[in-house]
């Protein structure tokens, strides 16, 4: 199964009217970061970026004016995340802005069925709260001191590792370090699994009074006893 767990910025909190700004995502393979990333600063046209915005990423308008305007990266964006789910933090605001711009091209919204909301998994999870992207990765040990401002790519990095966390993958969690966000992974899927078998049988390590007694509690446990199977 392939995830996109992103993230964006906005210039303000209004789908209908603000614009998206910065976009973020990683891939995901089976719950497994592949190392592939998209990172995308977005010109929002004639949208200034509202105060309150500017004081939660420090996006200014000045940064923003040579970047590309979104009609230029939507196909980008929608190559990357083709044929998988959508996974954000809070996926209602984002969501909503993504189809916004994909209505202003013409272009059909997401389904709502393949959107992965982790809020609404985290609330569910821990009812008692806090659930913020920082408090979640308080709970799961997650290091966020280097998170001063909310930024994309960075907020779908620790979301990544949280989401992994919520989903009970620790194991997972520990392919996600410098190399895999640098490098790219080939997953090879449907690669059949052959056990290996030894050239020699290891020696029995029973002494033989050990295995005496244990043939005799066997006796007592009937012909029906598991154990019987291994008997030798």
């Amino acid at each position: 199964m392939r995830e996109i767990i992103f993230d964006t910025e906005t210039t303000g909190l209004e789908s209908k009217a603000d614009r998206i700004i910065e976009i973020g995502g990683i891939e995901l393979f089976n719950h497994f970061p592949t190392g592939k990333t998209i990172h995308l600063y977005i010109n929002p046209a004639d949208r200034k970026v509202h105060p309150d915005a500017l004081a939660v990423h420090g996006i200014t308008d000045e940064f923003l004016q040579d970047k590309p305007k979104f009609e230029d990266v939507v196909q980008e964006i929608r190559d990357f995340f083709e044929g998988a789910r959508w996974v954000a933090h809070n996926a209602t605001f984002d969501m909503g802005f993504i189809n916004a711009e994909f209505a202003r091209l013409g272009i059909e919204p997401v389904s709502p069925e393949l959107v992965t909301d982790t809020l609404s998994m985290a609330r569910r999870k821990h009812p008692m709260g806090p659930n913020s992207l920082d408090a979640l990765c308080r709970r799961y040990g997650i290091d966020n001191s280097h998170r001063t401002r909310h930024g994309a790519l960075l907020d779908s990095e620790l979301l990544a590792e949280v989401y992994i966390e919520m989903i009970g993958g620790r194991q997972t969690a520990l392919g996600f370090g410098a190399a895999a966000k640098t490098q790219n992974v080939d997953v090879v899927d449907d690669v059949p699994f052959e056990p290996l078998h030894r050239s020699k049988p290891l020696p029995i390590r029973l002494d033989p009074e050990t295995a005496a007694a244990h043939g005799k509690l066997v006796m007592t446990m009937g012909d029906k006893a598991i154990w019987n199977k291994y008997q030798h």
